[in-house]
């Protein structure tokens, strides 16, 4: 027969449980936004960093897409300005400078889907290819910014609340 908890007891695993999630909580509260600037920094940095090099395995698939300007030209300064947008964004006060170019770069990373679906998909409109995959992966990194860029007025409302009136 298996024991039974007395309510007290049951109470008492509950309170235990509270505090533990509450210490979590509070820990993920802490340090998830440095966290999340940083991954999605090191993420623009690195793939940014491929492009400028030439050995980006995206590097064909932004040729194909921008076909009006030389791919030797277009993908590294296109690297250049996913660089620049992962460092902005590991400086807080340039958080808003990043912010601005990457919602001016993600729209291009959909371009494939309209104008290359046969690259994007294996089976429209379901059905991703491993290319489509990384496009589509960028419905996270807006997410991302969305939620970086929700902080950008906190330092502000601190200066306003320490500074007399």
């Amino acid at each position: 027969m298996l024991p039974t908890l007395t309510s007290e007891r049951a109470r008492r695993y509950r309170r235990k449980f509270d505090e533990l999630d509450a210490a979590i909580a509070a820990q993920m509260d802490r340090w998830g936004m440095t966290i999340l600037r940083g991954a999605v920094a090191i993420v623009f940095i690195w793939f940014g960093a491929l492009k400028i090099f030439e050995v980006s395995p995206a590097g064909d698939l932004v040729a194909a897409t921008v076909y009006l300007v030389p791919a030797d030209l277009f993908v590294p300064i296109l690297g250049v300005w996913e660089v620049l947008i992962g460092l902005c964004l590991l400086y807080r006060p340039l958080i808003r400078v990043g912010l601005f170019l990457l919602f001016f770069q993600l729209p291009g990373t959909f371009l494939p889907i309209i104008l290359l679906p046969d690259v994007v998909f294996v089976s429209f409109p379901y059905a991703l290819t491993v290319e489509g995959q990384y496009i589509v992966k960028n419905l996270v990194i807006i997410g991302a910014a969305l939620v970086i860029g929700s902080t950008v007025r906190d330092d502000y409302r601190g200066h306003l609340e320490d500074s007399p009136d």
